[in-house]
């Protein structure tokens, strides 16, 4: 079988690990802050915080800028649910806004109509690592005075020009930017999740959220000469990472620009292999985004010879995994009492589009079992050249 995907890890984290767990401190401690310094310095932003999962990261980027019941936080449903749950369990109303069809993200020209006075923030998904439309939804959210929290869960790695510059999906833009390292995004530490921001008040938030609100941290307690009892400020979370989880991303992290190139590589021989083929659609990519491609998304489209769904099957019986376009959360059990407006992009994408295997292990003979596949549902004669033009093995 060829996975979906599959966590690149090695030695080096298993030393990694190990030299943590003889350390004897194995919660929050040491390697989360070396862990948080490196991201920081990667993504560009003054701050990093270290979390459980990226779920958590978004429910305590909104705590922290006051999202709370009655209040609305403008994103889309297709998303993985979480980005919804962590709306609601603030008590606040997710408002959806339909997709644009090229490139699976948030479509910034409707959200102006969605603001309302009980409009508390703005959160866009930088979807399977592409970026979102970052200029435009900041230039409306300045313009209505809100903060946007970058669901970035899928992005490390990826890039966004504005203003003619390439800046770091995490830097960043908006108030904060909400990270994965859950085994299916480019770098993983099992679970866990990272918070960037350029404020300083925000950070200290986070940091004093994660963790019951503790007024002392843990590192503080341990390292003093003096007896100290912590006091706790208000009702919060248990958030933290492991130091075991940190080391392993640590490691990771270092070798997040080989996966890039790697994953990058991979991607252009699918595009080269499904470029001509009639009813699929490879990735639209704007000049002004440089995905990470967390997920390559093949549409389907009328014109193929089979459904998306008929595709998928025949690949499975072939030995291949694969998956359907990003969910959408108003199509789903926990959301369908939910008011929203028609999503017709957003339905559409769910349905019509396939996700291929791709990471870093993935081999150039085991991608050209699934462009043989792919080729020969759609009827015609296999020609891998064309996949390996111009592009360098990996």
């Amino acid at each position: 079988m060829i996975p979906i995907t599959k966590p690149a890890l090695d030695e080096e984290e298993v030393l990694a690990a190990s030299e943590t767990i003889l350390s004897g401190w194995v919660t929050q401690g040491p390697r989360v802050a070396q862990f948080e310094r490196a991201f920081a310095d990667y993504a560009g932003a003054r701050y990093a915080c270290a979390v459980s999962n990226c779920t958590a990261a978004l429910q305590l980027a909104l705590h922290a800028i006051g999202v709370g019941p009655g209040d609305e936080v403008i994103t889309v449903s297709h998303s993985f649910i979480a980005t919804a749950n962590a709306i609601v369990h603030c008590g606040a109303t997710p408002i959806f806004i339909d997709i644009e069809p090229a490139t699976y993200n948030m479509n910034p020209t409707l959200l102006e109509a969605a603001i309302t006075g009980r409009t508390k923030a703005i959160l866009p998904v930088h979807q399977i690592g592409l970026p979102a439309d970052l200029k435009v939804i900041l230039e409306i959210a300045r313009r209505y005075s809100l903060p946007v929290i970058e669901d970035a869960a899928c992005a490390i790695g990826s890039q966004v020009r504005i203003d003619g510059k390439w800046e770091m999906i995490g830097q960043p833009q908006g108030a904060v930017a909400c990270f994965s390292f859950h085994p299916r995004k480019v770098i993983t530490t099992g679970e866990g999740g990272m918070i960037t921001t350029n404020d300083p008040e925000l950070d200290r938030q986070f940091r004093l959220l994660r963790q019951h609100a503790m007024s002392v941290s843990d590192t503080k307690r341990h390292s003093s000469k003096h007896v100290v009892f912590e006091s706790y400020l208000q009702p919060a979370f248990n958030c933290r990472m492991t130091d075991i989880q940190a080391a392993i991303g640590s490691v990771q992290l270092g070798k997040l620009p080989a996966k890039l190139a790697c994953r990058r590589t991979l991607a252009e021989r699918y595009d080269n292999a499904f470029a001509e083929i009639s009813g699929l659609e490879t990735p639209q990519i704007p000049e002004w985004a440089r995905p990470n491609y967390q997920s390559y998304a093949l549409r389907v489209t009328d014109d193929f010879s089979v459904s998306r769904d008929q595709l998928m099957q025949q690949l499975l019986d072939r030995g291949i995994s694969t998956r359907r376009g990003i969910m959408n959360a108003h199509q789903e059990p926990a959301y369908r009492n939910l008011h929203c407006g028609a999503l017709p992009e957003s339905e559409l994408a769910r349905d019509s589009v396939v996700l291929l295997p791709l990471y870093e292990t993935l081999t150039c003979e085991q991608q050209d079992q699934v462009i043989a596949a792919v080729v020969e549902s759609a009827g015609a004669p296999v020609c891998l050249a064309a996949a390996t033009k111009n592009v360098v093995s990996h």
